[in-house]
């Protein structure tokens, strides 16, 4: 059965109190399966974003509780800092990560919501995929007149919670909860002590943008006249266009910046249909998806720009800092790094590290640690705080931690000779596949930029992109393969008494006999993939890292053999005649194009290497 996994990232309104904070993540941490996975508290916006994941079940029971002690700690009524809040737990978001969906997420947020309103007596708003109506998505309509404005705003029928008591609770405020996607919590960094700099620039970036000027003096956008519609007269915000009517600039902004207009206005609280004569014009920020302000951080002497990317896959962290050192720049200011507030997402990083290399003219297809580490010293995330890989980025490639992948290879190769049945043959088997798609991964790297042609070149990056995802799935095999055979080996020791033991103990061992079947089997499958890539290597690589390329395909070659040797040793335990006779002659198959891929790879490499040594 697939694990079920959701990320809550709720916000506190405390960053200065260890003391306090640790309370919280102390009953966040008392429930079992729930794990800790980021605390990052702020002394400037006096809040602290605390991430942690588990089963539904689990991470609603830690939210209540880590909201129940901030309720008991934290008293908003003294409360100052310079991030928007409205409550001592400001906002609780449900995030699907694995096995679950958004909607499921919303019906967390709900249960959360109601036994927090029920139990605490405390307003609770829901928001994003949870609210209760549309105009209560958005986060910041929501929180608009922070904790200051709510005992009005609870006044107001149509600002009645959806849980919890529609009356001012002075000590707490109010909690919005909601499910959203995964969302990545930024900062960039200038070097200025200005926080109208940074300013700034977040209004440049973000999605609702700013209110628009014309005959600007310098970079600053300040520095210019601020537009109003006026009737006869409705300007672009983006550019110098006038139009007549409202529908015209309307179209205009559809047709040439690409945004409706109307959506634009309502973002800054404008509803174009109760006409805009009169009313500021907006210009459209530069990003979809994108969230920003400016702050000045006294922890680090220096502004900040704060940004919420709520769909990276639309802005990600990359876009919006080239942005930024693109618009410091004109305004005479240096981004000096950023920093991921909370935990990102593999991919997101991963993609940054590729586009940065390629941008160096280097290879993208390296190995994922060193991807990784390229994105962070890209992206400047270790500017003025420590970026932890392991324990800032959610979702990296499945690893057996401490497992045999992970050893010295001198740890490696006297843990196979020790009289243990595992690791065994399977095991190597994995590695040689891994080691063939790691020498054809090499030799790729090593030609790039300097392939005999476009088409050539192109081959070798195909070569090296497959080659890092044949590596990594077969060292994962070397860790699965004996995780196969150790399940086999527990189905065994079942007990065997009665009839029901005996039927669930052969049940059992059938399992664990095709488990070990379909792991050398995918190794072998992987490896003639490997061989396939290192034979390419070979043809089309540099002349002097030939025989790299021709010990790549032929250990790749060990891995497709030794594979298949592994399944044909667990055929004599199977007794589903059926399953047999199907798996059998793909492994015949898959055997013969190796035999023939070897031959006729050994044979092109023998006689070009052979002709090397008389030139």
């Amino acid at each position: 059965m697939n694990q079920r996994v959701v990320e809550c990232v709720p916000n506190f309104s405390e960053g200065r109190d260890p003391a306090k904070i640790r309370q919280i993540t102390e009953a966040v941490e008392s429930v079992p399966g729930v794990r800790l996975m980021d605390v990052d508290p702020g002394a400037d916006t006096n809040r602290t974003v605390v991430t942690f994941v588990g089963d539904p079940d689990g991470v609603v029971e830690a939210a209540f509780r880590g909201i129940a002690v901030a309720a008991r700690l934290i008293d908003m009524r003294t409360h100052k800092g310079a991030h928007p809040r409205m409550g001592a737990c400001d906002v609780c978001p449900f995030i699907p990560v694995e096995g679950v969906t958004m909607d499921d997420c919303a019906k967390l947020a709900r249960r959360l919501g109601e036994r927090v309103g029920r139990e605490l007596e405390v307003p609770v708003y829901l928001y994003e995929h949870a609210a209760s109506r549309p105009e209560r998505e958005n986060l910041a309509v929501v929180r608009q007149g922070e904790y200051e404005g709510l005992e009005k705003k609870l006044q107001d029928p149509a600002w009645k919670p959806d849980f919890g008591p529609a009356r001012f609770n002075p000590g707490f405020g109010a909690l919005i909860a909601g499910a959203r996607e995964f969302l990545i919590a930024y900062n960039i960094n200038l070097n200025s002590t200005d926080k109208s700099h940074a300013s700034d620039i977040a209004l440049e970036l973000r999605q609702s943008g700013r209110v628009a000027r014309r005959g600007q003096k310098n970079a600053y956008y300040s520095s210019g006249r601020k537009l109003r519609y006026a009737e006869g007269c409705f300007p672009c915000g983006n550019c110098d266009f006038d139009g007549k009517t409202f529908e015209d600039t309307e179209r205009h902004c559809r047709e040439a910046h690409g945004y409706p207009l109307r959506d634009l206005l309502a973002a800054n609280d404008i509803d174009a249909a109760k006409g805009v004569a009169g009313r500021k014009v907006y210009r459209a920020g530069m990003f979809k998806a994108c969230k920003s302000i400016g702050w000045y951080v006294e922890a680090y002497k220096r502004a900040q720009i704060s940004i919420n990317l709520t769909d990276w896959r639309q802005t990600s962290p990359r876009d919006v800092l080239e942005a930024a050192r693109k618009l410091a720049a004109a305004r005479g200011l240096v981004v000096t790094g950023s920093e991921i507030v909370g935990v990102v997402p593999f991919e997101a990083l991963f993609e940054a590290g590729r586009a940065y290399l390629e941008a160096q003219g280097k290879c993208a297809f390296v190995p994922v640690g060193d991807v990784l580490q390229a994105a962070v010293f890209s992206l400047g995330l270790t500017d003025v705080a420590p970026f932890e890989i392991a324990k800032k980025v959610i979702g990296m490639p499945k690893t057996y931690p401490g497992g045999l992948a992970d050893m010295a290879c001198r740890d490696f190769v006297d843990e196979v000779s020790r009289a243990t049945p595992a690791p065994g043959g399977g095991s190597i088997a994995a590695l040689a596949g891994s080691l063939g798609a790691a020498l054809a991964s090499m030799v790729a790297n090593l030609t790039q930029g300097k392939a005999a042609g476009e088409a050539a070149e192109q081959e070798l990056l195909a070569v090296a992109e497959k080659a890092q995802r044949i590596k990594d799935a077969l060292l994962l095999a070397v860790d699965e393969d004996t995780s196969a055979f150790n399940a086999y080996m527990e189905a065994r020791r079942l007990p065997a008494g009665s009839a029901e033991e005996k039927a669930l103990r052969a049940a059992k061992m059938q399992e664990g006999l095709k488990l070990a079947i379909e792991v050398p089997l995918r190794t072998a499958r992987l490896s003639y993939e490997a061989m396939e890539i290192a034979a390419a290597a070979m043809r089309h690589g540099n002349p002097n890292s030939i025989t790299d390329a021709m010990v790549g395909f032929t250990i790749a070659f060990a891995g497709v053999r030794g594979g298949i040797w592994n399944v044909f040793i667990n055929f004599k335990g199977i007794t589903d005649a059926a399953y047999v006779a199907e798996m059998r002659p793909a492994c015949d198959k898959l055997l013969e194009h190796a035999d023939a891929l070897l031959a006729s790879a050994t044979g092109d490499g023998s006689a070009r290497l052979e002709a090397m040594m008389r030139s």
